[in-house]
Formats: C-alpha cells, sequence, structure tokens
C-alpha cells in the first residue's frame, strides 16, 4: 500500500530481452520507464526539479510556472504540479499527438500549442519570453541539474543493482539529457568502464523526444564528455523497432524507445559478450493516434 502516487516514480522493471537479440553471450535488458504513474521516464526528473525547487524556496503556490516541452516532461509536471498545488502552464508544438495534450489538461495543467514550424525551438522561445516579460518561472529542464540528479540518484542506482553490478554498456536516446548524463554520472563513479551510449535522429529525421540540438539550443546540463558513443538511427528504424518491440517482445512504447532498442541490438550484434541496458522511455498508447502503429 502507498500514501502517494509519488512514491511509485521509480524502481522500474528490468526486462531481459527474449526474441530480438540472437547473440547468446550478450544479455540486453530493457528498463521500462512506462510503468511510472505518469507514463514515462520524465517523472524522475519533474519530481526532483519541483520538490527540491520548493524545498529550496525557488516557487511556491503563489507562482506562475511555464516549460516547454515535447510531452513527456509535461504530463510529468502536469501530474507533479497537481498535487502540489501549482500553477502550470506547459507550450508545446501544435503536431504533438492528442492524447498527450488531452493528458496534461487532465492533469489540470493551462496547455499552450506553438507553430510545428518552429518546432520545440519555438515552444521554448514563447516560454522564454514569458518568463522575461511577464514574470513566469521556468522549470528549465534543459539547463536545471534537478533534471540529471534525478537519474543520479534513482536510475543509475537501480540499474547497477538490478544487474548486479553486471551492466558493460548504457543506451539511451537524448531530448534534454537529463536521462543520460545522471544516469553516466552515477555508473562511471561504480565503473569507468561501462560504455555510455547517446542515441541521436539522423540529420533531417524526427523522432519524438530525442534531437540532435542546434548549437544555441544544446541542453546546458550536457556534459560530452559523460558519453562514451554517439549513434544514429533514422525513422524507419526507430518505427519498426518500437513495432518489433510491441509484437516480439510485448514491450508497448514509442519512437525513441524503438531508436534506443535499433542502437542497442546494433551493440549487441558487434559484441563478443556483455550486458545491454537499454532505455525504454514511455508507453506506445500515448502515441495511437499518430502514424506510428500504422
Amino acid at each position: 500500500m502507498s500514501n502517494s502516487i509519488l512514491s511509485l516514480i521509480g524502481n522500474t522493471p528490468l526486462v531481459k530481452s527474449r526474441v530480438i537479440n540472437t547473440n547468446p553471450n550478450v544479455s540486453l535488458y530493457f528498463k521500462l520507464e512506462g510503468h511510472n504513474p505518469g507514463g514515462s521516464v520524465k517523472d524522475r526528473a519533474a519530481y526532483n526539479m519541483i520538490k527540491t525547487g520548493i524545498e529550496r524556496g525557488d516557487f511556491g503556490t503563489n507562482d506562475k510556472l511555464i516549460e516547454a516541452t515535447s510531452g513527456n516532461t509535461g504530463i510529468a509536471l502536469a501530474m507533479i504540479a497537481g498535487i502540489y498545488g501549482l500553477d502550470i502552464e506547459l507550450v508545446m508544438p501544435e503536431n504533438a499527438t492528442v492524447e498527450r495534450v488531452q493528458t496534461m489538461r487532465a492533469y489540470g495543467a493551462k496547455v499552450t500549442l506553438t507553430s510545428k514550424e518552429v518546432g520545440i525551438e519555438g515552444a521554448r522561445d514563447y516560454a522564454e519570453s514569458k518568463v522575461s516579460k511577464e514574470g513566469y518561472i521556468m522549470m528549465n529542464q534543459f539547463g536545471n541539474p534537478d533534471n540529471w540528479k534525478a537519474h543520479y540518484k534513482t536510475t543509475g542506482p537501480e540499474i547497477w543493482n538490478d544487474t548486479e553490478g553486471k551492466i558493460t554498456h548504457f543506451v539511451s536516446s537524448m531530448g534534454t539529457t537529463g536521462t543520460i548524463m545522471g544516469t553516466s554520472t552515477f555508473l562511471k563513479e561504480k565503473n569507468t568502464d561501462i560504455q555510455i551510449i547517446g542515441v541521436q535522429p539522423c540529420d533531417n529525421a524526427s523522432i519524438p523526444g530525442i534531437r540532435k540540438w542546434p548549437k544555441e539550443y544544446l541542453p546546458k546540463i550536457f556534459d560530452a564528455k559523460k558519453v562514451d558513443r554517439i549513434m544514429e538511427v533514422n525513422e524507419e528504424e526507430a518505427k519498426s523497432m518500437a513495432k518489433r518491440l510491441a509484437k516480439e517482445e510485448g514491450i508497448f512504447s514509442g519512437m525513441s524507445s524503438g531508436g534506443a532498442a535499433t542502437v542497442a541490438l546494433r551493440l549487441a550484434r558487434e559484441l563478443d559478450h556483455g550486458v545491454i541496458v537499454s532505455i525504454v522511455c514511455d508507453r506506445g498508447d500515448r502515441y495511437l493516434s499518430s502514424n506510428l502503429f500504422d
């Protein structure tokens, strides 16, 4: 029995690939972040940013919060802000799936949609404008160290413990980069030989939740020294793998998880031996109105 929904954030399952990994000398595990109460890995960062911000006195119930998001962070912030009685506006491109928009509104957040032509960068610019001109307070997931520290405190230790310290490779798609920064920091403290693999889309590929950022929008929390290797995926690979995960492994997820799994499988084919952990960052049900599973 849990006293609060917030106590259910984290401690997500780690599940071994039964089908898609065919290398008998490599173990491939998927960390199922869709089991968080808000449905994604972003629950961890949102909770840490809000809880720590309140404890520091950065904001309270009389303040107006704002954040630009591609979806999952917004849902997590909406859920947790509602629990704390905070007023939050979430800004996202108008081509976001209807499931995401409606979920944020269900949790009580105001949702503002910006032009799809300017993408998440335009949403970030809109939020920055509201901060500078109207006194809003931004969570700033792209520059807030409480984002990556959530994964240093929870995701990294969970993976280390669940693999009994045997992990050799960690694979994560990169959006705000909080997941890979925090998990890398923890795992490298335990064993510097663990390889940290970041996943980015190929040039001109559009994969919700992961980005190859222009230099001026690169997340301030990103530290290139904490990533050993960056591998790219295209849209078709990410879509195809998301479908394979659902059909063959019973893991229902979105495109960014498909992208990470694509890279994890490439690694599994390269290695003579190893233990790979790949982040499955959310659930597939928030993509049903898109063409992902057509």
